[in-house]
């Protein structure tokens, strides 16, 4: 499945658990320039709500879709500010 989304950057977090995932994303996200789209892969179930919660309480990123797929769970951050 190709994502519908312009990609600037993909986190491979696959096999580390709570709290990396979110750490490295926000580390990834601090990184781009706005409007641009973090793809973050994980292995970690937890990362659904974990990241859902992370985007909700943090200005300037906007969680656009979360999906999984043969034991990946994929997230795409977006950067807004």
């Amino acid at each position: 499945m190709s994502s519908q989304y312009d990609i600037a950057e993909t986190l491979d977090v696959k096999g580390e658990s709570c709290p990396m995932p979110v750490v490295k994303t926000k580390q990834a996200i601090d990184g781009l320039a706005e409007g641009e789209v973090l793809e973050v892969l994980a292995t970690d179930s937890g990362s659904m709500s974990d990241i859902e919660g992370w985007a909700e309480g943090t200005p300037g990123v906007e969680l656009l879709e979360q999906v999984e797929a043969d034991d990946v769970y994929k997230h795409y951050v977006k950067q807004t500010a």
